[in-house]
C-alpha cells in the first residue's frame, strides 16, 4: 500500500530536513508530503530543495498560516490525489517518533485509523510543563464525557495513520475545527462512521528545536467545539453509515 506521511510546517527550518530524513529512513516505501503555510523563515524553500533531490518527497505550498486543521485537510486531499492508501499525519518537531511508523502500518492492516496515544499506557509524555500536561490529560477526559464515551484515551492526539477510504468517506469539507479541536473532531467522525480504531502507545517528547505553535486559545476552542460536535451528532449531521469493519 502506498504510504504518504503528511507533515504540516510553519517556521520549521531547523527540523524539516531532519524529520524528513528520519521518516524516509524508517521505511523504504515511505513518502513525505510537506504542507507549508508560506513560512517566512524559508521552510518552504528548504522543502523544495529536498523534493528536487528525492522523488519520495512532495511539497504543497499554501498561501499563509491558517492553522493545523486546514493544513492537514489540504495535505490529506493532496495525498489522496498522489495515490496514497495509508496516509499518516505527524508533526515536524519530533514529538511524534518516526520509529513508531512500522507498528502503525502493521495495525492498519485491520483498522481504518491507528492513533498514537500518550495516555493508553499511563502517561508517556516527556518534558512537558505540568500545567500543559494537566490541561491535555483532563481535556481528553472532558471530551470523552461530552461526546458520549468516545472510546479512545487520547482524543487530542495528532499522530495518526488513516486509510484512504476513511478520509474519503469523511466529507472533509465539513471539518471546521483547528488545533486540539481538529484532532478530536477527526477521531469522533471516524468513530461515528464505524471505523475500526486502534490506539497504540507512543513516547511523546516536547520539541527541542523551533517554537511551539500551541497556545491557550486553541485549547479553549476545543472545549467549546466538543459541544458543537455533540449537537451536530444529535441532529444527524455527522455521518453514521458504519461503512467499515468486518
Amino acid at each position: 500500500m502506498r504510504k504518504i506521511v503528511v507533515i504540516p510546517t510553519y517556521n520549521e527550518k531547523e527540523n524539516l530536513a531532519l524529520i524528513v530524513e528520519a521518516v524516509l529512513a524508517v521505511d523504504p516505501e515511505n513518502e513525505v508530503l510537506v504542507a507549508d503555510d508560506n513560512s517566512p523563515d524559508g521552510t518552504g524553500r528548504i522543502a523544495d530543495e529536498l523534493a528536487s533531490a528525492n522523488p519520495r518527497i512532495h511539497v504543497l505550498h499554501r498561501p499563509g498560516k491558517q492553522g493545523i486543521g486546514p493544513a492537514y485537510l489540504a495535505g490529506f486531499r493532496r495525498a489522496i490525489e498522489l495515490g496514497g492508501e495509508l496516509i499518516v499525519q505527524m508533526d515536524a518537531d519530533f514529538s511524534h517518533p518516526p520509529t513508531s511508523l512500522p507498528a502503525f502500518y502493521e495495525l492498519a492492516r485491520d483498522h481504518e485509523l491507528v492513533l498514537g496515544s500518550r495516555y493508553i499506557d499511563g502517561i508517556t509524555v516527556v518534558n512537558w510543563p505540568m500545567g500543559r500536561l494537566m490541561l491535555s490529560f483532563f481535556g481528553n477526559m472532558y471530551a470523552k464525557f461530552v461526546l458520549g464515551g468516545l472510546p479512545v484515551c487520547d482524543a487530542t492526539g495528532g499522530f495518526k495513520c488513516w486509510h484512504r477510504d476513511a478520509l474519503q468517506a469523511m466529507q472533509l469539507d465539513r471539518v471546521q475545527s483547528n488545533g486540539y479541536g481538529f484532532q478530536i473532531e477527526m477521531t469522533y467522525r471516524a468513530w461515528k462512521m464505524g471505523c475500526r480504531i486502534k490506539e497504540t502507545p507512543i513516547i511523546f517528547a516536547d520539541r527541542k528545536l523551533g517554537t511551539s505553535k500551541m497556545h491557550l486559545s486553541i485549547a479553549v476552542e476545543a472545549l467549546v467545539m466538543v459541544w458543537r460536535l455533540r449537537l451536530a451528532s444529535l441532529l444527524g449531521r455527522i455521518p453514521t453509515r458504519h461503512a467499515f469493519g468486518a
